[in-house]
């Protein structure tokens, strides 16, 4: 005999939002990353501590990004329940793939100001 359950699922959109903007924040430090290396503006901008240099900007960004986006998104899904996540997790791991191919110093070298 098997048991049934009559239960709705649960909402699991809160925790969906938090892995997706968790992408889109690793995506942007890799956006900054380039940025600041193609632009000496941008890099002098984003310098917030002289000790760090244009890091600390860039990581600040990053998580001003994350954080939006992570309110966004958890306003939007968390009395949702996401019953096929495959999609989210594919944009997420593309994201964090973007973020390390951003980061990687050939890549950055091609951005590099000269």
């Amino acid at each position: 005999m098997a048991i049934t359950s009559t239960e709705t699922q649960s909402p699991n959109g809160s925790a969906w939002a938090a892995i997706l903007a968790a992408g889109i924040g690793c995506a942007s430090f890799g956006f900054f990353v380039d940025l600041a290396e193609a632009s000496k503006a941008v890099s002098n901008r984003l310098n917030l501590y002289n000790p760090a240099g244009d890091l600390s900007g860039k990581s600040t960004a990053a998580v001003i990004v994350w954080l939006v986006a992570w309110g966004i998104l958890n306003a939007k899904w968390k009395r949702r329940a996401i019953e096929s996540p495959g999609w989210i997790m594919m944009i997420t791991l593309l994201l964090v793939l973007a973020a390390l191919v951003a980061t990687f110093p050939p890549i950055i070298d091609l951005f590099a100001a000269k």
